[in-house]
């Protein structure tokens, strides 16, 4: 190998490192970076830092209280946040985790059984099965092993139609590629901020020192 052809390779190797170094201590973005939802309900804030035994809320009531949220009048992006507390939540008990899970890809079955797929089941199953995969560490049990939440999300997009919060979603899931499906998303997500307010508000926040409408816009090298 040429120098010059070797020097710019190590200078690509660098880049890319560097932005999973930022990445990585910024923390995984389905879980580290809060959706904002207004005055909507959801389930109680919880810190990145709970604990089980720190009380607060009862685990026995985490699938319960969660699908009560999660009804067909609710929107995505407080979806999106509901499932984002309820990953926190759920780590500290893997039997929680199992059967919040476990519910939730039945419930999008049952919808399929019965003749009418539902795009908010199916949304709902796979955004949580890629939280539990940003934030359930290895070693730890872990019922979203082997699954593809991302599929299901794309299958609630296609059931769904037009709906920017889902692609807003599918964006933050596809940060680590592929990379033309997450241009994508986020270019349809970034479309349709322009008539949802709290869509643009979220594209607004923060994240690691740069707008979320930023890290979705970013070379690969700035991305996980």
């Amino acid at each position: 190998m040429n120098s010059p052809v070797f020097a710019r390779l190590a200078i690509s190797i660098v880049a890319i490192l560097l932005g999973l170094t930022a990445f990585a201590h910024a923390g995984p973005p389905l879980i580290c970076h809060p959706i904002e939802i207004g005055q909507a309900r959801s389930l109680p804030w919880v810190d990145l830092n709970y604990q089980k035994e720190s009380g607060g809320y009862d685990l026995r009531g985490l699938t319960r209280d969660t699908l009560a949220i999660l009804d067909a009048n609710t929107p995505v992006l407080v979806r999106m946040e509901t499932l984002r507390r309820a990953t926190l939540y759920a780590r500290q008990d893997p039997q929680v985790a199992k059967e919040l899970l476990t519910r939730l890809r039945a419930r999008a079955a049952n919808s399929d059984a019965a003749g009418h797929p539902e795009a908010l089941a199916w949304f709902d199953a796979g955004y949580l099965i890629e939280t539990y995969k940003q934030w359930i560490g290895k070693g730890e049990p872990n019922p979203a092993a082997g699954l593809d939440g991302y599929g299901l999300i794309k299958r609630a997009i296609s059931l769904r139609g037009d709906d920017p919060e889902m692609e807003f979603a599918a964006a933050l899931v596809t940060l680590t590629g592929p990379e033309s499906a997450h241009r994508e998303h986020a270019r349809k997500a970034m479309a349709g901020a322009k008539s949802d307010r709290l869509l643009a508000e979220n594209l607004a926040s923060n994240f690691n020192r740069q707008t979320i409408s930023e890290l979705l816009t970013d070379p690969p090298a700035g991305r996980i």
